[in-house]
């Protein structure tokens, strides 16, 4: 019986040797070199093409290669019946965590400002808000954004949280639902997105969102580019609803030449970089829901359908 990686846009040889190590005895084939279809019992997953995982008739469960599992529960191809897992590790959220603190802190202390003046030859000091006079908002109080909320009121920030579900977070005021969800934006300055991706959050980040953001205020997207509206971003931009934005990720990866966040002075992009599995670690997870699906038992981080993570 085989573990199956799927992963066109990666290079697989560490976490191969990674499950090497941790157990020689494991059959890997590596998409889309597989011997026998009828021995795939586990799939690990990023970005697979549609069409694919309704073609191995013994497949026991679904991992996937990260923390998001929204291009496993949008395949049409992936059987309701089999379980999805995903992975949650401490360097995840490290990474995640010192992303956001980066992206916070550079937007506080005006830091792209200075690079641009750093290309123009100009000397010029632009006064900055200390940590409490900063309202930060942390949209989703999960896996990644306790963590990261937790953090930036150690740091002495003015934080607020909103979520599905009611929260209680030390030093943190927590919002709850759809109903709540005006009263945190009105608190929220400098907004950060860490929700996972559903049909309820999908292109949560609109215009009117923003109009009721804490004027003028920045958007910091680390989440899934489907939650922004990338048409109502650049129009809040153009009418100074909103200072700019600091995103991670898109709806179109990569972001293509001609998407006009490139060319916008206020908005910073990086390439899908802020928390990146680590196959050491990771590799763990995926060889212990691999012995757990064979035998039956439940399997760790295992994912609610229903709720979409």
């Amino acid at each position: 019986m085989s573990l199956l990686f799927i992963a066109p846009d990666r290079n697989m040889s560490e976490w191969v040797d990674q499950v090497n190590r941790i157990d020689p005895n494991i059959e890997i084939d590596l998409w889309p070199a597989i011997e026998d279809k009828e021995r795939v019992q586990f799939a690990v997953c990023w970005n697979q093409p549609s069409h694919i995982l309704d073609s191995f008739p013994n497949l026991k469960a679904v991992s996937s290669l990260g923390a998001g599992v929204d291009h496993l529960l949008s395949d049409d191809a992936l059987p309701g019946e089999i379980p999805i897992c995903r992975i949650v590790s401490s360097t995840l959220v490290q990474q995640m965590t010192e992303y956001i603190l980066g992206a916070v802190i550079s937007i506080r202390r005006h830091y792209m400002t200075y690079l641009r003046q750093k290309d123009q030859q100009q000397w010029q000091i632009h006064n900055h808000t200390l940590p409490s006079q900063s309202s930060i908002g942390v949209m989703g109080l999960g896996e990644m954004g306790s963590p990261v909320a937790r953090q930036l009121a150690k740091l002495g920030y003015a934080v607020s949280g909103w979520s599905r579900t009611p929260k209680q977070l030390d030093k943190i005021t927590c919002y709850a639902g759809r109903d709540e969800l005006p009263d945190f934006l009105q608190e929220s300055q400098i907004l950060i997105c860490l929700l996972p991706l559903t049909d309820q959050t999908r292109s949560i980040l609109d215009l009117d969102l923003i109009k009721q953001m804490k004027s003028p205020g920045w958007i910091i997207n680390a989440a899934r580019g489907e939650h922004l509206v990338d048409e109502d971003l650049i129009y809040a931009l153009d009418r100074g609803l909103l200072r700019g934005a600091w995103l991670d990720v898109f709806s179109e990866e990569p972001l293509p030449d001609k998407h006009p966040f490139w060319n916008r002075p206020n908005i910073m992009i990086t390439p899908h970089a802020a928390s990146i599995t680590h196959p050491p670690e990771a590799a763990e997870q995926i060889v212990d829901n691999y012995k757990r699906a064979l035998s039956g038992l439940a399997l760790k981080q295992r994912v609610n359908r229903t709720l979409g993570y």
